[in-house]
């Protein structure tokens, strides 16, 4: 049974940090890829981070550069996001996403955890 399951989201002010985990399990966790997306109602779900499957290569939208860092711990079957100086343009839905690094065809999504960045 695949599982994503995203946790450390939440209600921050402007300039706060949140840290978003997501615990893979189900599937050979070094095999893939891993992403964050986010999507804000009525707007287009949006690439915001990812990290090879080994770790150390990271790219990031450039909304976010700077702001935010992606880490994986392939021991714990964990990928992090790291969210520091939020703005209120952060607020979404964030999803992690794993992608086979050589099978296009398969992935899995987490079902999603709330940031809202307001004051």
């Amino acid at each position: 049974q695949v599982q994503l399951v995203e946790s450390g989201g939440g209600l921050v002010q402007p300039g706060g940090s949140l840290r978003l985990s997501c615990a893979a399990s189900g599937f050979i966790f070094s095999n893939y890829r891993m992403s964050w997306y986010r999507q804000a109602p009525g707007k287009e779900r949006e690439l915001v981070a990812g990290i090879v499957s080994a770790g150390g290569i990271t790219n990031y939208a450039d909304s976010v550069k700077g702001r935010f860092t992606i880490s994986r711990d392939n021991a714990k079957n964990t990928v992090y996001l790291q969210m520091n100086s939020l703005k209120p343009e952060d607020t979404a839905v964030y999803y992690c996403n794993a992608q086979h690094k050589r099978l296009n065809g398969i992935g899995y999504w987490g079902q999603g955890t709330q940031v809202t960045v307001s004051s």
